[in-house]
């Protein structure tokens, strides 16, 4: 299995955990959910879907309006499958939720896992968020050693576009610092019931209250 389509099949168990979907709706969440799946098409979809009923993790079933199937066969057309998540699949889904190896560091692996952040274990939330700041940190420090021995072959416009990419990893390392700091403050702090209710971070305790911001995208770093 690529990496990518492990990726993919990570995010549709996660969102069919949410609720039954058929092909369409199921597109439309990863589309606008996911960034990272924008590019990517029905003829990716579909083979992923079958493969996950084949391992037993999903099962097909008919629309939920007989009337709508009737219609559909009238017109020719195939009634919508809506896929559900069996209770092997939401087993295999938390295994999936529960590791923080290497791989969970990647920009699009990490960009999938922090999408489910809030269906996942306050400590395995930690280890993922602390492996990715130190893959970045890494790559950072690349990166400045590199901009430092090529600079002077560059003319500004590359220059820039390296300061660019610095910079955006740069960003991404503060928010994870912010991050992890509230992780860490949820998991320390010993709240009464009162102030538990006053919280509106709610179970998942450890997203910081950005005003006016948004999580950087993984994709914008132009020069890994």
């Amino acid at each position: 299995m690529s990496r990518r389509s492990g990726i993919l099949e990570f995010a549709v168990l996660g969102l069919l955990r949410e609720s039954p979907m058929h092909g369409y709706e199921l597109r439309k969440r990863l589309n606008t959910s996911l960034g990272i799946f924008r590019a990517f098409s029905y003829g990716t979809l579909y083979p992923c879907l079958k493969t996950l009923v084949a391992s037993g993790w999903l099962i097909e079933e008919p629309g939920s309006a007989p009337e709508d199937a009737v219609a559909a066969s009238l017109a020719g057309r195939r009634a919508k499958i809506v896929y559900r998540l069996t209770a092997d699949g939401k087993e295999h889904f938390e295994e999936l939720l529960s590791h923080t190896g290497p791989d969970t560091w990647e920009d699009e692996h990490f960009a999938a896992r922090f999408a489910f952040f809030g269906q996942t274990e306050r400590e395995v939330r930690m280890r993922v968020l602390e492996g990715r700041r130190s893959r970045l940190e890494e790559r950072l420090e690349k990166m400045r050693a590199s901009l430092v021995r090529t600079r002077e072959r560059l003319d500004d416009y590359t220059l820039e576009l390296q300061r660019h990419g610095m910079e955006s990893v740069e960003r991404e390392v503060r928010w994870l610092n912010e991050l992890i700091e509230s992780e860490r403050a949820g998991r320390d702090q010993r709240r009464s019931p009162d102030a538990a209710q006053q919280d509106i971070t709610g179970d998942t305790g450890g997203l910081p209250r950005h005003r006016g911001t948004t999580p950087p995208d993984p994709s914008e770093d132009i020069a890994k």
